[in-house]
């Protein structure tokens, strides 16, 4: 995807939402797409919330290790400052920042660029995480992965927190999240 002028002469630029539970690729599909936006010789800025620290301060790394730089931000606004020349934003663990952040994928894709965000769809209640649907009804394009349940084996879209913890923002990995299917999140 590049972008096109429209009829009137101006660029188009749209928003690509990846969503899904943890473990499911989101990370690894976001990053394949700037590494493709980059081997076009596309300017790309690439962000991530400063507050996901788990794999690296500065990169955006996937659970199967592939990684891309990236800049940590502690706000939402800091990204229309620092992608001025960027044709292409990407946007790792959109659901940490606030609602805020669908508004400037939307000043962005209105401006010209391709915004490729990456969240987590749903809390580890089942419930939906911050601005992703915001986020999630102005794309124009969503792709939604999912991993495989460690109960039963079936597709999994919900991320089961393992130690009982009620705060919705709990930074970990498998020692404290698994992928599971509906049945076997809700317990059937």
């Amino acid at each position: 995807m590049f972008l096109e002028p429209s009829r009137s002469g101006r660029k188009k630029g749209w928003i690509e939402v990846i969503c899904g539970c943890m473990f499911s690729g989101k990370t690894e599909e976001l990053i394949r797409r700037l590494k493709r936006v980059q081997i076009a010789g596309q300017h790309a800025e690439i962000f991530k919330p400063q507050m996901d620290t788990r794999f690296d301060l500065k990169e955006i790394v996937s659970h199967d290790a592939s990684r891309i730089r990236s800049t940590p931000v502690d706000n939402y606004f800091n990204i229309l400052l620092l992608a001025a020349d960027a044709g292409v934003v990407g946007i790792d663990e959109a659901q940490f920042f606030d609602e805020g952040i669908a508004d400037v994928a939307e000043e962005l894709a209105l401006s010209g660029r391709r915004v490729i965000v990456a969240g987590l769809d749903m809390d580890f209640a089942g419930k939906p995480f911050g601005p992703m649907p915001s986020l999630l009804a102005r794309a124009e394009y969503i792709t939604k992965l999912h991993a495989i349940c460690v109960k039963c084996g079936d597709n999994a879209n919900y991320s089961y927190r393992i130690p009982k913890i009620d705060d919705q923002v709990l930074l970990g990995e498998k020692d404290m999240y698994e992928p599971r299917c509906r049945n076997c999140f809700f317990g059937k």
